[in-house]
Formats: structure tokens, C-alpha cells, sequence
């Protein structure tokens, strides 16, 4: 559904997006994450063609956002950070007009626009006028939106905020059900929201894409933690050649107590197994858990690792180069 190639945006001497590629499947839902800055909605903005990239290469269903960018719209629901309302027209009126514009058909239209109004919890300030709408409800309306072309691309930019706890909740349920059925690109700075629904990730930093993973890559990533009072030279053999494990670091804790963090193959549970080995050979044991890599824990990684990059000194750059920082 989306390709991205190469993609670089300047603002005049200041690099928003810098060389980033990446591709979204049809159906997908996908994660763009990233710090105030990072280049997430700069990106979106250009997937949707309101702004132009300096360089580099964007398509949606095969069209290029620069060349065909009246194509790309067609396929595109956006909800932007900002959301530009009418207010004063009330909810349904600008539902139906916003209909009209996407060209949904007159017979259908009405069934439409009731099932957003529903859908994304307003029908109760359907004859409200907008600019009398608290920012959660404007947020759904712009939701409503993005939703009632029934794009085959919804690319959604900040979508729960501004909504309550409640409302969140049932707002990522309904994203999640669009999984499959429409693709999703969302950005968030919730991260635990994000997790809880999508397929993969995309992380930015400083304009650079610093991470792409599906979740499902992620969960292999776990690791099993034991603490075992034994002689180390005979424990670690013991759980090196357990079948199912990759490999194991040990730590010494004292008193005769070792820590050892084990990689397994690919969503492997082998704590009954170890659990085994430890006691068959007399040893005890303190503590066996799963330690499970969150979507926190890259983000921490990725922003300490560029923070102790930006930290070092650069090198001189030749006449060649041409220097953004």
C-alpha cells in the first residue's frame, strides 16, 4: 500500500526527514513513533501530499504522491495533528458535506454518515455546532472524517489525543478491528497504546528512521532470568546444552548465587525443562522468570544510544559534504 524510498525533507538548512525508506502492506496497522521533532507528521504530510519532498520517492497504491496526487487522495483518510473544522456548520451537516466532497453516493450517503456518527461515538452532538465541541469530540469528528470515504489507507496523526481514558479504549478497539480490512499508518507518542494494537513499528529519531520490527519479532526477543546457588563451572554447561537455548550470560551475585539470562529459540517457554535440570542436580534455585522486552525498552535504547552519539565529536566534514547540523 505505501512505498517509501529514500525520502529526505529540508526546511531550507534544516533536515526534517533524512533518507528514510520503508514499505506498509495492504491491510496492515502501523506504529510511526518518535520524539517532538522526530519527522513523524513531516512524513505523513508528505504521504499525503501536502507537502513535497526535496528527495527521494513515495507511493500509495502504486501512485507517486508527487505525480499522481489527486489519485493518492482518493485513497487516503487523513487525520492531521491540527484538525481544520467549520464551526459554524453542526456535526452531521459537515459529515454529509465532507461525504459529498469524497464523492460517496447520494443512496448511500445517509447510512454513511450514521454509521460514523456511531462508530466514533457523536451521534449524541450530531446537531451540535463545532466550535462548541470540546477538543476530544473534535478529535472524533476528525476521526469520523479520515473514516467516511471508506479509504482503503487511513493515515492517522495523534488519533486518541485529547480523548479520556474511555474514550481512547474505544478508539484503539475500533482501529484494531480495521486491522486486515483497511491499512493503518497511526502515529502516537503512547507507546503502550501503540503496542496494544499494531502490527509493526516505525520508529524516528532526529529525522532517521532508527527502528522497523514487527511485534511479533519483538516477542521472540524475550529472554527467561535465573538466579541459581551452584558452582558456576557446572551450571552453565548444564543450561547451554538444555535444547531450545541460544545462549546464556551469567553474573556472580555472591555467596555462591549466579545470575544467568538465557536466549531461546524463536517464543520458546523452556522454564519447566530448566526448572528440572536445577533441582535433578541438587541445586537451588531462586528465582526463573520471563524477562519480556517491551516496546519501552527499544525506545529507551534507541534514544540512549543516539543521545551518546550526539555527544561525541564529529568529524570534519569535506567541501563534498553538505552539512545539515
Amino acid at each position: 500500500m505505501i512505498q517509501v524510498q529514500n525520502l529526505t525533507k529540508y526546511f531550507g538548512p534544516i533536515m526534517a526527514v533524512d533518507n528514510v525508506s520503508f514499505d506498509v502492506e495492504d491491510g496492515e496497522l502501523v506504529g510511526l513513533l518518535g520524539n517532538n521533532g522526530a519527522g513523524k507528521t513531516t512524513i505523513m504530510r508528505m504521504l499525503t501530499t501536502y507537502l513535497p519532498a526535496t528527495r527521494g520517492v513515495a507511493r500509495v497504491g502504486g501512485f507517486d504522491v508527487m505525480n499522481d496526487s489527486m489519485e493518492v487522495r482518493r485513497r487516503i483518510g487523513y487525520l492531521p495533528e491540527s484538525i481544520p473544522l467549520y464551526n459554524e456548520m453542526r456535526v452531521e451537516e459537515y459529515l454529509n458535506y465532507r461525504a459529498r466532497l469524497k464523492g460517496v453516493d447520494r443512496k448511500t450517503r445517509p447510512g454513511r454518515v450514521s454509521e460514523v456518527l456511531s462508530k466514533c461515538r457523536i451521534r449524541e452532538v450530531s446537531r451540535r455546532l463545532l466550535g462548541t465541541l470540546s477538543k476530544g469530540y473534535r478529535q472524533r469528528v476528525g476521526l469520523a472524517d479520515a473514516l467516511i470515504g471508506h479509504p482503503p489507507l487511513l493515515i492517522l496523526d495523534e488519533p486518541t489525543d485529547g480523548l479520556d481514558p474511555e474514550q481512547k479504549y474505544e478508539t484503539l478497539a475500533m482501529l484494531r478491528d480495521l486491522s486486515g480490512k483497511q491499512t493503518v499508518l497511526l502515529s502516537s507518542h503512547m507507546l503502550a497504546e501503540v503496542e496494544s494494537i499494531v502490527q509493526r513499528v516505525l520508529i524516528m529519531r532526529r529525522g532517521n528512521l532508527a527502528f522497523a520490527r514487527k511485534m511479533s519479532e519483538l516477542e521472540s526477543e524475550d529472554s527467561i532470568v535465573m538466579e541459581v546457588r551452584g558452582p558456576q563451572d557446572k551450571v552453565l554447561p548444564v543450561l547451554k546444552a538444555t535444547e531450545g537455548v541460544e545462549s546464556v550470560v551469567s553474573q556472580p551475585l555472591g555467596d555462591g548465587l549466579f545470575a544467568y539470562t538465557l536466549r531461546t529459540a524463536r517464543a520458546a517457554d523452556l522454564r519447566e525443562k530448566l526448572f528440572a535440570r536445577v533441582v535433578e542436580n541438587g541445586w537451588t534455585l531462586r528465582r526463573l522468570d520471563v524477562r519480556r522486552r517491551s516496546l519501552q525498552d527499544r525506545w529507551n535504547e534507541i534514544n540512549s544510544y543516539a543521545d551518546v552519539a550526539a555527544r561525541k565529536p564529529a568529524e570534519p566534514a569535506s567541501a563534498s559534504q553538505h552539512v545539515t547540523r
